[in-house]
Formats: structure tokens, C-alpha cells, sequence
């Protein structure tokens, strides 16, 4: 059972939509049982959200997940829900892992999106090779190439200047929002309020996994951090349609 940090009376995202989260059960390093995704899904639910974008990993190479695999497990999360009596909107996407197999996916059309935007990751390892072609092959097609969590790659926090060169490559940004209140490291907080500040994120997502993200949020939507990264940028959560 996971122990709730909000109180009966919601602490508000001020956003009704979730973009990024990992809730579709034993799919990738997130919820592994439908008991702990209904607890966490209640979770989201009490902080504010309406509506839910899962993203489980794909194409990633510790787990073996496709796109049909996905397809299965939203279908079973809803029905899971309705049964439960929990009333909120939930889509599921996926996340990406950047590499050949994705630019493969790309070229194939062969790909879950939202509206068109398709979430991606790099490694947290090594810098991405071939960005200015995938990113090409993406919008010569029609989608919209959204990084996931651009704050947490460290080989970039001497280089800001890329995420500038990204920026005008048309690549939009998805920050998590547990990054505004140094969940992650120091260092990677630091780069989530220059990017909030340079007024480059387009989306915030909880990037939830387990029970200790979505207690954060908490802290989250308390912060400073949170209300002037609002005021600084265009956020698109809720423009998204179903």
C-alpha cells in the first residue's frame, strides 16, 4: 500500500494532463503490479491531474516491450480502473530510446505519439550520434520531437549552449517536474532552472515510476521553482487532445 502525502484537498499541479509516467504494470522499471499502478494512478489523481499519458520504455535495450505489448496493457489498465471506480482519462504513449532501432521506427512510421509529438530519451552514458537526421526524419514526416528530461544528461551541463542548438533544430522539451526540487542531484536541478529561465520547456511531466515520485510532488507544487518556471514558459500539457 502506498502512504499518501496529500491531505483530503488536493495540492494542485495547476496542470490537468501528465505527459510522462511508467504506470502500466511488469511492462519496463515501473509499477511491476496493477495493484501498485492503481495506487499510484489514485496517487496522480489526488495531486491534480485529470489525465494521464502513460510512456513505458520502448525500444529500450534492457526491456523487451513493443509497441503492441503496450497497446495490451493500456487496454487491461482501463478496464482495471473502471473496475475500481477510479474516474480519469488515461492514453498511453511511450518513451523512446534513442538509438538505430528508433530512427528505424521513424522511417517506417512505425510510432506511438501524442498528437503527433513522440517522446524520446537519449543515454545517460554517451551524447547521441545522427541528431540532426533523426530530428529531420521526424518533422519531414509530421511529428514533433520531444526530448524527455533534457535537465538529467550530465555531459551536457557544461555544454548549455546544445540545448540552445536543440532548441532551434525544433526539438521540444519535456522537463520532470521532481527536477525543479533537486529530487535527482543538485547539479541537475541547477539545469532545470536555466532551462526554465531561458524559457525552453514546453511540457512537465512526473516522470513516475514508484510511490517516491509521486510523494515529491507534494514538495513540488509548493516550490518556487514551480510557479516561476509557469511564469516563464508556454507549457502545452492541456492543449493535448485524446
Amino acid at each position: 500500500m502506498i502512504k499518501s502525502l496529500f491531505k483530503s484537498k488536493p495540492a494542485l499541479s495547476l496542470l490537468s494532463t501528465d505527459i510522462h509516467s511508467h504506470l502500466i504494470p511488469g511492462i519496463d522499471d515501473g509499477s511491476q503490479n496493477l495493484e501498485t499502478s492503481l495506487e499510484l494512478i489514485k496517487e496522480l489523481q489526488k495531486a491534480g491531474f485529470k489525465r494521464l499519458i502513460t510512456t513505458p520504455h520502448n525500444l529500450h535495450p534492457k526491456f523487451g516491450n513493443n509497441s503492441d505489448a503496450i497497446k495490451k496493457g493500456i487496454d487491461e489498465l482501463k478496464i482495471a480502473c473502471k473496475e475500481s471506480g477510479i474516474d480519469i482519462e488515461i492514453e498511453a504513449a511511450c518513451e523512446y530510446y534513442y538509438g538505430s532501432k528508433f530512427l528505424e521506427h521513424i522511417k517506417s512510421d512505425n510510432l506511438l505519439h501524442i498528437n503527433k509529438f513522440v517522446l524520446f530519451e537519449f543515454s545517460y552514458q554517451s551524447e547521441p550520434i545522427n541528431l540532426e537526421e533523426t530530428i529531420y526524419e521526424l518533422k519531414s514526416r509530421g511529428y514533433k520531437p520531444l526530448l524527455a528530461h533534457p535537465e538529467r544528461y550530465i555531459y551536457w551541463h557544461n555544454k548549455l549552449d546544445r540545448y540552445e542548438y536543440l532548441k532551434n533544430l525544433g526539438v521540444y522539451f519535456q522537463l520532470n517536474l521532481n527536477s525543479l526540487v533537486g529530487y535527482y542531484s543538485a547539479p541537475v536541478q541547477k539545469v532545470a532552472k536555466h532551462l526554465s529561465q531561458k524559457g525552453f520547456v514546453d511540457f512537465l511531466g512526473s516522470d513516475t515510476h514508484h510511490s517516491t515520485h509521486t510523494n515529491s510532488l507534494n514538495k513540488v507544487f509548493k516550490d518556487k521553482n514551480y510557479n516561476e518556471l509557469l511564469k516563464n514558459n508556454t507549457i502545452l500539457n492541456d492543449s493535448l487532445v485524446f
